[in-house]
Formats: structure tokens, C-alpha cells, sequence
């Protein structure tokens, strides 16, 4: 089983109601907002996901529900973060089960394992499942780095296929393709590093901001495939200030806030996490409503709707 490991792939925010339990309605409107704007694949339950406050139950019914609404029209993937061994393989099954087309995986949770460790949880998980997979590599926020000498063991494995690249070091775009060419596929995991490393020979993009801008996400991508460098680049400045939104702590109420503003999303978050409110909130409406005004007309660049 194989994903074709290329361009757009939203990490989508989960929709909750004000009572505090899974908001299909609006998760659907947002879903098709992405198909529609010609996304190539859809993760579920990632950081945005708010997958640390999930029940497994609703991660089954994310699945389940992204299942009905897509009709095989892009894989599913779901993220797997879990604190043991067992849990992840148990993860993996489960998400078999209930349709999913592929894993993200995360290193460890909350234990810093080494690198054998790590090696060893990777293998172990892939070795239970046919399900293709994508290795989350994010030093910065996780505190366990994938270096290219554990992918070397790691790509023994045919369903280890692919890496999101979030090491914010756009360099190693280069040194993955230098020594593993095709063989593991790179989607860049942080938003402003996009273009830079879709440019560097990146596969894909597992975006933020797509969840409130999809066309315009998928734009940058199709322009920059087709050689139109300039016109990517000039929806890519625009956009950089609400891309910057995704690399703060507070990236998924930031992110909300901005799917509220296009229509496709609510406010609403699972505690702990709680709404923007006074400065830190005002400052972020700003950004998007400075966005919004000079929003580009996706017309001009000969992009329509599908």
C-alpha cells in the first residue's frame, strides 16, 4: 500500500460545539472547503488537531466521519502520538479499521527517548501495520530529532515512506534528497518554510493556515509546480503574516480565529486551551483583517475554482 506522499495536505482543525463535543457540522463545511480548493490528502488529529485532549472514541469518529465525506477522493492520514509502544501499535490498528489511508507518526510522547529507543518504537509500530507512513520530525517542539542516519534503519521498512520536516533547518531538505533521493518523500511541515523548501525539491506541505485559506495554499503549490516562481512568490508574501499565526504557542486559537473570519470554522477549543482574549487577541484579528483587505484575486493568476 502506497500514498503518493505530494503537495497539499491540510492538518485540519477539530470542530467542537460550545458543549464541548465534536462539531461534525462544521468539521464537514471545512472538510469540503479543502477538497474544493483541490487539497491531496487530509491529516487528522496533529497538534492542530487538538489530539492530546481527543478521546480515542472521537478520533474514531473523525476518522470514520472524514471517511463518508471524502469518497476516496484523497487519502486520510491520522496522526499517531502516543506514550507507549503498545498504544501506538493499537492506534495503528484501530485506525486500519476504521479507514484511514495512512499514519503520521510522532516520536515518543512525554518520555525523551534516544535514539534506539525511538528506532525501536518506529519499527515496531511499522512492522504491525500495512498502512503507510510519515515520520513527524520536529526537534524543536517534541525534543527528539530523526536524524538521517535513523532514517538510513528506518527506510528498511517499504510503508516508512515519507517525513514531515519541521526541524525549521530548510537546508535539510537538501541533505534528505542528497541521500535518500526519492526514496523518502518530504512534505515541510512549518508554513513559513514553505515555498523555500517546496523550491529546495519538498514534495508536499502539511500546512496550518490552509484550514482557514485553502485556495490560496493550494495556489502557491500548483504555481511553484508549474515554474511560475514569481506569481507563488507574490501570493506567498501576502500571506506570510497569517502564516507567522502557526508558529506560536497559541496556533490552534489563532488558527480558529482566522477560519471564523473566511467561514469555514468556530472559535471553539477544548480546555485547557481557551479563546484569544484583550491584546493577544486584538493583535491576531488585525493580522487577519489586514489580510483579508489585500487578499489576492486568485483570478488573475488564471486560478479558478473547482
Amino acid at each position: 500500500m502506497t500514498i503518493d506522499w505530494k503537495g497539499v495536505m491540510p492538518a485540519v482543525t477539530t470542530k467542537f460545539t460550545k458543549e464541548d463535543t465534536l462539531d461534525i457540522e462544521m468539521f464537514e463545511i471545512n472538510i469540503n472547503a479543502q477538497l474544493e480548493a483541490g487539497v491531496h490528502g487530509i491529516i487528522l488529529g496533529g497538534t492542530l488537531g487538538e489530539a492530546s485532549t481527543l478521546s480515542d472514541e472521537e478520533k474514531r469518529t473523525l476518522i470514520r466521519t472524514t471517511v463518508a465525506i471524502v469518497k476516496n477522493k484523497v487519502p486520510i492520514i491520522i496522526n499517531i502520538a502516543e506514550q507507549t509502544t503498545k498504544g501506538a501499535i493499537e492506534a495503528a490498528k484501530k485506525a486500519k479499521e476504521d479507514g484511514a489511508g495512512g499514519l503520521m507518526m510522532l516520536p515518543p510522547m512525554r518520555y525523551k527517548a534516544g535514539d534506539r529507543e525511538t528506532l525501536i518504537y518506529f519499527k515496531e509500530v511499522a512492522k504491525s501495520t500495512e498502512l503507510p507512513i510519515m515520520i513527524y520530525n520536529n526537534p524543536i517542539d517534541y525534543k527528539i530529532e530523526v536524524t538521517l542516519d535513523m532514517f538510513e534503519e528506518l527506510i528498511a521498512f517499504d510503508n516508512i515512506q515519507a517525513v514531515k520536516e519541521s526541524t525549521r533547518d530548510i537546508s535539510n531538505v537538501t541533505r534528505i534528497k542528497n541521500r535518500f533521493g526519492d526514496r523518502l518523500k518530504i512534505l515541510c511541515g512549518v508554513d513559513t518554510l514553505a515555498l523555500e523548501s517546496l523550491l529546495m525539491g519538498a514534495d508536499g506541505w502539511v500546512a496550518g493556515l490552509v484550514d482557514a485559506f485553502p485556495a490560496e495554499t493550494v495556489a502557491i503549490y500548483e504555481l511553484q509546480k508549474a515554474g511560475r516562481i514569481k506569481e507563488a512568490i507574490e501570493i506567498y508574501r501576502w500571506f506570510l503574516p497569517l502564516l507567522e499565526l502557526d508558529i506560536n504557542p497559541k496556533l490552534v486559537q489563532n488558527i480558529k480565529l482566522a477560519e471564523v473570519a473566511t467561514g469555514i470554522g468556530t472559535e471553539n477549543v477544548r480546555a485547557p486551551r481557551l479563546p484569544l482574549f484583550g491584546e493577544e487577541r486584538k493583535k491576531v484579528l488585525g493580522i487577519i483583517e489586514s489580510s483579508l483587505k489585500t487578499r489576492p484575486t486568485l483570478s488573475n493568476f488564471g486560478i479558478m475554482k473547482k
